[in-house]
């Protein structure tokens, strides 16, 4: 028998061997207190136990002190109780106070605050100041993606991508945004959000020093002074700058729309879009114009009739040089160009280059008019028809003649009284 002292209490070695552990009382107790046996085998006891070992006696001499049993068994209790505090023992971080289980974890951890790099990526010679880190990355170069969504079968190239992916299945939302209660299936969608509190953006441009919330935004703003599409099309080869613009232009070859409207059913393939029709239920209007605080319920629409005080015309027709103030403006305006007409009424067949066009004769069948004038009441059916109208009012007549300098207040009498001079017919 040999004892090793270790912390105080002493450490048991029964030297015998399994092949006489049947025969030793001692193992026969350790075996009671549910503790592993053989020569392989340790006890923690108590330093000012009475213990003796029966097998060093004469051969079948199984004699052994009265209290051993019940001492080795108290000691076990003792002994878990004193590896289950261990286990439960944090060791902080003395940066950040993050807590690590006293397993080295916070050494690795405390890389993470030095600048210190060891691990370079072969391929591109990104550093990193973790290994695992840097195992990830490769993966970047390889495509590997050894982590698979048992429901849907998506592939990640980390554990904790896939943990958080797993969270659209289940629904699961544990972090919880601590000033609006809004809450995110992970920790870094948080992150960001928190950001729309304070309004912090510290990613920052350094071509042209805009800054942002997040660093995905960042890298994808950066592509626009590159120049850099990496993401491309399968079915007609356009090229994207980012995977989320390609995978939502994925969904005009598929069709998918899968953001709903919880009021009408309406289903859009984008989730802003859907954010921005909710408004047209809420009358929710938060941007406003700061010339004339007229309101609208898209960021877009403001920019657009910023330029109406402006007079700015950046969208500019390649075919006969035509400038526009918006870009869907524009888009129309290129189809009296091609000719195209792609929207179409279920009712009658004729088509329109335009989408407003299209809505405007749809009620000439309906015989609705819902835009009214807020001086004699007249309705119209569509709100191009209403702005002519309220001239008649006002006596505004914007367009005017270039030769004779006589002024309409509609473009189309324009045209018809530019004829008297060119003699052009009909």
């Amino acid at each position: 028998m040999r004892l090793l002292s270790l912390c105080g209490p002493l450490l048991f070695d029964c030297a015998r061997g399994t092949e006489t552990s049947s025969t030793c009382a001692n193992t026969r107790a350790l075996k009671a207190a549910g503790l592993p046996v053989g020569t392989a085998a340790y006890l923690l006891v108590a330093a000012t136990m009475s213990f003796r070992c029966d097998s060093g006696g004469a051969s079948g001499d199984t004699s052994v002190d009265s209290t051993i049993g019940d001492n080795i068994s108290s000691t076990a209790d003792h002994v878990t109780g004193r590896l289950s505090n261990q286990t439960e023992m944090k060791i902080d971080c003395t940066v950040c106070d993050k807590k690590y289980s006293p397993s080295g974890s916070v050494q690795v951890h405390l890389h993470t605050h030095s600048e210190e790099k060891p691990f370079a990526c072969t391929v591109c010679n990104k550093k990193f100041s973790l290994k695992s880190n840097l195992r990830v990355h490769l993966r970047t170069h390889t495509r590997e993606k050894p982590f698979e969504c048992t429901v849907c079968h998506k592939k990640f190239s980390t554990s904790s991508y896939l943990h958080v992916h797993v969270r659209t299945h289940t629904g699961e939302k544990p972090f919880e945004c601590t000033v609006c209660n809004k809450k995110f299936s992970a920790s870094s969608s948080l992150r960001v959000h928190l950001r729309t509190h304070t309004g912090e953006k510290p990613f920052e441009c350094t071509v042209c020093n805009k800054t942002f919330s997040c660093s995905s935004h960042l890298h994808e703003h950066l592509r626009s002074h590159t120049g850099e599409k990496n993401f491309e099309c399968t079915v007609c080869n356009k090229e994207f700058s980012s995977s989320s613009s390609l995978r939502v232009h994925l969904r005009t070859h598929t069709g998918e729309k899968p953001f709903e409207c919880t009021v009408c059913n309406k289903a859009f393939s984008r989730s802003s879009h859907l954010h921005v029709h909710l408004r047209t239920h809420t009358g929710e209007k938060p941007f406003e114009c700061t010339v004339c605080n007229k309101k609208y319920s898209q960021s877009g629409s403001l920019q657009a009739h910023l330029r109406t005080h402006t007079e700015e015309k950046p969208f500019e027709c390649t075919v006969c040089n035509k400038a526009f103030s918006r870009s869907d403006s524009l888009q129309a305006h290129l189809r009296t160009h091609t000719g195209e007409k792609p929207f179409e009424c279920t009712v009658c067949n004729k088509a329109f280059s335009r989408n407003d066009s299209l809505q405007a004769h749809l009620r000439t069948h309906t015989g609705e008019k819902p835009f009214e004038c807020t001086v004699c009441n007249k309705t119209f059916s569509s709100s191009s028809y209403l702005h002519v109208h309220l001239r008649s009012h006002t006596g505004e007549k914007p367009f005017g003649c270039t030769v004779c300098n006589k002024a309409f207040s509609c473009s189309s009498h324009l045209h018809v009284h530019l004829r008297s001079h060119t003699g052009e017919k009909p």
